[in-house]
């Protein structure tokens, strides 16, 4: 985290609403901002400008003036890393001229649609590799007997169409409908198992 010398905010709360005493770990909490009274902790327990200077053991707050808190800044730490707008977004971007990415790039990466890779254990990479690569052969296998199931199916299918066509007599253009129909569906079949397989 940030070395801040006055602490880190914990909490999002403000003030009690019954005591209107500033919360502790809050956004104005004494211990780290300061204390809202001149020369008076926030316990009570240090009330003089004699204890000037005296860090109170039992709620942590200095014995100073209470004007202190309009220069003292503390910290937020936050689950995800987050960029001011203004260093993204201003022209030239001054984080993609920093980190020499395109502002494209740097946008994915700053709304969490892409990562940038800082570093790669070979070994581990080396191990995973020979996993995926398993996984894949498995994956690959499992969409190649798909598409022969799906096309043995449908070929079945405009076998059986066609010869009910031909015991009913119909014509020859009705029959080439049908079976120009049912290969542009074995064709879309090849099509997207191929899709599949290319991804």
């Amino acid at each position: 985290g940030l070395n801040s010398p006055f602490g880190e905010v914990k909490k999002p709360e403000t003030i009690n609403y019954r005591t209107l005493k500033p919360e502790k770990d809050g956004l104005f909490c004494e211990k780290i901002f300061g204390p809202t009274r001149d020369w008076e902790c926030y316990c009570g327990k240090y009330k003089r400008v004699r204890f000037k200077g005296i860090v109170c053991e039992r709620c942590g707050v200095e014995v100073t003036r209470a004007k202190v808190r309009r220069e003292r800044m503390g910290h937020i730490e936050l689950a995800a890393p987050i960029t001011h707008i203004w260093y993204f977004k201003g022209v030239p971007s001054r984080l993609g001229y920093l980190l020499d990415l395109a502002p494209k790039d740097l946008e994915k990466i700053i709304y969490f649609a892409a990562y940038v890779i800082v570093a790669v254990d070979t070994e581990m990479r080396h191990n995973e590799l020979s996993t995926l690569e398993a996984e894949m052969v498995v994956e690959k296998k499992a969409v190649e007997d798909q598409r022969d199931l799906d096309l043995a199916e449908r070929g079945q299918k405009l076998e059986t169409d066609l010869a009910e066509l031909e015991k009913e007599g119909a014509k020859s253009d009705v029959r080439r409908k049908v079976r120009d129909g049912g290969e542009r569906e074995m064709r879309q079949l090849r099509d997207r198992a191929q899709r599949e397989l290319d991804r």
